[in-house]
């Protein structure tokens, strides 16, 4: 067996055991309004963060294959906490508060957008941030904020562009082009996008397996 085919079949096998990750039980453990309220820094953890309305639920409940694990809604700014989710005891799936546009009070989405940056700054178990961009728009002007604050608190981020199933494949690929580019000026940014439309499962076991390669890593 060449070089290559021993490579390819190693990531066949890094690709299986992420599904196979992702098959195991995963459930709500807390949703916290306030940093001090946070689980113990016992486990590491992945965050998901976007705009509002971005996918974020729908995408956590693709990703672990269940219907209803994390509640999904119409309205943007449904998500009004951090809410913890374990996964097989390993590793906590840590779903933000929405920023942008919610149908909320400016008193209200101001103290979501405090919880967030409080607890982007300050949470040492915090492996790495997956930003969610709707493939449809790629990056807006409220995404701004939270890629400077990323870049200033050194935290690790990984663009996830969602929805891509509803858009044209060479308007992906131009937003892909445009995101990268964006995403270059960005130093704690990683450089590798993932595209995925939890619909169509497309990208879900690339995005299992950069939460197993930060696993695999500890």
């Amino acid at each position: 067996m060449n070089d290559n085919a021993k490579s390819s079949e190693a990531d066949a096998r890094l690709r299986e055991e992420a599904d196979r990750l992702f098959r195991r039980p995963c459930a709500f453990v807390k949703g916290v309004v306030r940093v001090a309220d946070l689980p113990g820094d016992t486990l590491p953890e992945v965050a998901f963060a976007g705009r509002s309305n971005v996918g974020k639920s729908s995408l956590l409940n693709a990703l672990v294959g269940q219907k209803a694990l994390a509640r999904t809604s119409n309205t943007p700014g449904r998500t009004r906490e951090v809410n913890y989710f374990l996964l097989h005891d390993r590793i906590y799936l840590v779903d933000l508060p929405g920023y942008g546009y919610a149908r909320a009070s400016k008193k209200d989405v101001a103290g979501w957008n405090r919880l967030i940056q409080d607890y982007l700054k300050g949470r040492a178990s915090l492996r790495r941030v997956f930003l969610l961009i709707d493939a449809r728009h790629g990056l807006k002007t409220s995404d701004q904020p939270t890629l400077a604050l990323m870049d200033t608190a050194a935290v690790s981020y990984q663009v996830v562009l969602t929805k891509a199933d509803k858009v044209k494949a060479s308007d992906l690929e131009k937003t892909i082009a445009r995101v990268s580019n964006d995403l270059a000026k960005h130093p704690a940014a990683y450089p590798d996008l993932i595209v995925t439309s939890s619909r169509k499962g497309t990208g879900l076991t690339d995005l299992r397996l950069a939460i197993l390669t930060l696993l695999n890593n500890e």
